[in-house]
């Protein structure tokens, strides 16, 4: 078991924390609100610790759990602390209309949050298409929940995916980092899976595979 770093309260850094933390990895907290760093660290228990924002995070793997609209900003005031680590990019830069992206169009969150970190960071994309609550359940009918990764660098991938087989959940690698353009589309999916079929959230998106 190892520490994971999640920069974040929200709904998607708390379904991140629990499973971590109940799958026997050490969870620290951080946020620029240590009140709510300190309150999600005591909600997940087992250990959890809230960080100070700014620092060097303790975990080897760091979890970018803020909006994208937030993401830049954090990782420019991280800086150099950042070198090393292995940065799990949540994001989907999904602009206001709910239909288009923030970022230009030849690039993703995940290129643009790489333009930005140390050189000897690594950006893993994961954990970016299902939604809060159904990540925090941790399955979906009885199933392991599908968890899609994309990174270049090959010993940052397979540290996330053993950290995802770790929470009982299906990593699925698909490719390289220029994926991650890819996996951020899968938001307007189900978004417009929501608003014009399902009419709801409770739903995943995973792969069935037939044989």
């Amino acid at each position: 078991m190892r520490t994971i770093s999640i920069i974040g309260t929200g709904g998607m850094a708390a379904a991140i924390a629990s499973n971590a933390s109940l799958a026997g990895h050490t969870v620290e907290i951080v946020s620029r609100n240590l009140t709510k760093a300190n309150k999600l660290a005591q909600e997940i228990g087992n250990g959890a610790i809230a960080g100070e924002f700014g620092i060097k995070p303790r975990g080897d793997i760091v979890i970018l759990a803020v909006p994208y609209y937030a993401v830049l900003d954090l990782v420019i005031h991280y800086g150099e602390v950042l070198a090393g680590k292995i940065l799990i990019d949540i994001t989907n830069p999904v602009g206001p209309d709910l239909k288009s992206f923030l970022t230009p169009g030849d690039s993703c969150g995940s290129r643009e949050i790489a333009k930005l970190v140390p050189a000897d960071a690594h950006i893993v994309k994961a954990f970016n298409t299902q939604f809060s609550h159904v990540l925090a359940a941790g399955s979906f009918k009885e199933q392991p929940l599908d968890v899609f990764v994309a990174a270049d660098n090959a010993s940052a991938k397979s540290q996330v995916i053993a950290f995802i087989k770790s929470l009982n959940m299906r990593p699925l690698d698909v490719g390289s980092l220029s994926m991650a353009r890819s996996l951020e589309h899968i938001c307007l999916l189900s978004l417009g899976l929501m608003t014009h079929s399902v009419k709801n959230t409770h739903f995943a998106i995973g792969v069935s595979l037939t044989g």
